[in-house]
């Protein structure tokens, strides 16, 4: 069993590293609500390197969807 203990089974293991790697962002998405932390989980399905992650990660502080 794969389990991603910090933040739960949903959150993909390349989000939870890269987060663990932004304390501001981690901060913001743990602030979500559980709806806008699975559309950020959502926005991580085409993304294919730790690189494209990493900049995934450095615009959560500039995410939108927050209604």
């Amino acid at each position: 069993m794969n389990q991603n203990f910090v933040f739960g089974d949903d959150v993909p293991l390349g989000l939870g590293m890269a987060l663990a790697k932004n304390p501001e962002a981690l901060e913001y998405f743990n602030n979500m609500t559980g709806d806008q932390r699975k559309a950020i989980i959502a926005g991580t399905h085409s993304i294919k390197s730790k690189e494209e992650m990493r900049q995934y990660v450095n615009t959560l502080t500039t995410y939108t969807g927050l209604n």
